[in-house]
């Protein structure tokens, strides 16, 4: 199997292995997905974490208007104390985006844990332990987090709640930066060494019949120019080849500083040495008291 190493830019984003055989289009798809499934579970995370802290999203009309405002304008939330929690706390948004009426600690702990799950499945980390990514841990991810927002909230989440939304895949990243992460699979293309994997072709096609090798390969959208090659030597290397350079400059500083004629305080250069150690004549002290 082929084991591609994804990037996108310069960023090093998770391992994925295939065989050469596979076509350019089925594997460019599957990483696409991969990636854009990662960028949902961050982005359902941090909206976790505000689930757990604030409770559900405020309807559009409420968001950002204070107490008096609202009560001003008669405004009311009709999900927030049908969708709470049971033994649910009182913990005011700050930022005026939810309702306030949060879980209690136990079951943020419920939310925690999934979240903790889900980005350790995705993690970065993976790619120095070699462990491949595939959409069934994207899938396993996505499973967890549903399963513990059902058991933290039986009732379900308010139809326009963001952590609902990103489930039930029907989220709207329009003008946000989130949407400039995200790749459209169909438009979705790689880039190794230089040059582009041709959709049609088979992977064989760009990297020979070699089954067991290692490609670094850049993710990019077919809008995009092409990314920059990969530096010929990784960070580390270049680290230990400055490393070693530095080392030679101060050798060679040091030998400058020697006196030419240093070396005849060695004992190689002493031409009565092997005439003394056949007389038994080394290591003897002339002073009084001398050993």
């Amino acid at each position: 199997m082929v084991l591609f190493l994804v990037k996108r830019g310069d960023e090093n984003q998770f391992l994925y292995e295939t065989n050469v055989e596979n076509s350019v289009d089925d594997v460019v798809r599957d990483i696409a997905s991969i990636f854009n499934g990662r960028l949902k579970i961050t982005r359902i995370c941090y909206e976790l974490e505000e689930l757990w802290k604030h409770g559900t999203f405020l309807p559009t009309e409420m968001q950002g208007l204070t107490e008096e405002q609202i009560l001003e304008l008669k405004l009311e939330d009709p999900w927030a104390k049908r969708c709470a929690p049971q033994g649910y706390v009182v913990a005011k948004d700050e930022m005026g985006r939810r309702c306030g009426l949060a879980p209690p600690p136990n079951l943020q702990e419920v939310l925690k844990k999934a979240a903790e799950f889900a980005k350790e499945t995705i993690s970065k980390k993976h790619v120095d332990l070699r462990k491949c990514m595939t959409q069934k841990d994207v899938a396993r991810a996505l499973e967890e987090l549903l399963g513990a927002t059902k058991i933290v909230f039986p009732a379900g989440l308010p139809p326009h709640d963001p952590v609902r939304m990103e489930l039930d895949n029907v989220e709207d990243l329009t003008g946000t930066q989130a949407a400039n992460e995200v790749i459209d699979p169909t438009r979705a293309c790689l880039w190794a060494c230089g040059k582009k994997f041709i959709n049609g072709n088979k992977l064989s096609d760009h990297l020979g019949k070699n089954d067991k090798t290692k490609v670094t390969v850049k993710l990019c959208s077919a809008s995009e120019a092409a990314p920059g090659r990969e530096p010929i030597l990784t960070e580390d290397e270049r680290k230990q080849l400055m490393l070693q350079a530095y080392r030679k400059q101060e050798e060679w500083k040091k030998l400058e500083q020697d006196d030419d004629d240093n070396y005849l305080n060695s004992k190689w250069s002493d031409g009565q040495n092997l005439k003394r150690q056949f007389h038994g004549l080394n290591n003897i002290s002339w002073r009084p008291g001398g050993k």
